[in-house]
This record gives C-alpha cells, structure tokens and sequence, in this order.
C-alpha cells in the first residue's frame, strides 16, 4: 500500500467517526448539542481537522443525512422483500409500517434527512444518489398502485408526504399513538389502487 493510499485510508476512517460520533450526540442529546467543539472533544481530534473535511455542522447534517436515506432505503426494501408474497397491499403497508418505524427509532437521523438545512439538492438533477435511492426505494412498490392516470412518481409523492405528516405529528405528540396501526391501515385503504 502506497503512503497515498494510506492516507486516504485515514481521511476516510476520520470522517467516518466524525459522521458517526455526529450521529450519536444527536440522537442522545439533540442536534443542538453537536457542536464542531464537541465533536473534537470526543472524537479526539483538533477543530481544524474536522474542518478539513466538512465546512461545518450543515455538512456534517449532510453527509448523515445521505447515510441516513441509504439505510432507510434498505429498510424499506426488507420491509417489502419480506411481503412480496403476501401481495400488493401487503407490500404498501409493510412499506408504510417500516417509514414509521424508521422514523420513529431514528429521530435525529430522521431530522436531518427531511427536516434539517443539510445542503442537500433534492428532487433535482444532482440530488445524490442515496437521496434518489430512498425515493426509488418508496416508488418500487407505490408506483405499482398509483392507479389509472396518476403519474407514479407523484403519487410516491403524496404518499410519501402523507408519511412524512404521520412520522412527524406523531413525534411531536399531536397524534395518538394507540391509533398509528389504524392510520396505516386507512392511509393504505385510501390512496393505494389495490
């Protein structure tokens, strides 16, 4: 192994903890508490260093947030891998248990997805790939119950906005959540053509 590569061995390893330990505070503490500061502290590196490889918390949020979408891509494909035989309205509600669950587990990674200022591009050209990956992810099994004359991608759309209210009010206490099964269950009834 050259020293080049070495060294960006290293680089590598290096935001991998810094992604890491970023992700941690946030979901023990809240992302107000990871602080470039903080993260040197635990990290044990310098803040110049972790300068070297994000500008600041906003990219920091950012390169969580890809790494958040990836695994909740992968969610959603077990979710609906593991339904398939039982068929397409199983499929969908499988799809809208494991979003929830996700956000649920996850709210700080959740957070810095879909609601944080992360510098990502979405619905674009140059929207990442992990952030088209997660949308793909949803419309593999949505764009399939759209229904005559809707358009598949927006119908993944409005399904996945009506997710995103369900993910959201619940977290913050503005819905029962002795009612999250039945709301699944009309969500699934209602939008998909089954």
């Amino acid at each position: 192994m050259s020293v080049q590569e070495r060294k960006e061995r290293e680089r590598a390893g290096r935001e991998r903890l810094i992604v890491a330990t970023a992700r941690e505070i946030a979901e023990q503490q809240g992302w107000d508490a990871v602080t470039t500061r903080r993260l040197a502290e635990r990290i044990e590196y310098s803040q110049p260093v972790l300068y070297s490889h994000f500008r600041g918390k906003r990219e920091i949020i950012g390169a969580v947030a890809l790494q958040g979408s990836a695994e909740l891509a992968a969610a959603v494909r077990a979710a609906t891998s593991a339904a398939a035989t039982d068929g397409s309205r199983a499929q969908v509600a499988a799809l809208a248990r494991a979003y929830l669950d996700f956000a649920e587990r996850n709210p700080a990674l959740y957070d810095a997805i879909f609601l944080l200022d992360n510098g990502l591009p979405y619905a674009v050209e140059d929207t990442p790939v992990p952030l088209k990956d997660a949308f793909a992810a949803l419309m593999e099994t949505l764009g399939g119950v759209a229904g005559e004359g809707a358009e598949p991608g927006l119908f993944t759309e409005v399904f996945w906005a009506s997710l995103h209210g369900l993910a959201t009010l619940t977290r913050a206490g503005r819905l029962l959540p002795e009612d999250a099964g039945q709301r699944v269950e009309l969500l699934v009834d209602r939008l998909a053509v089954l």
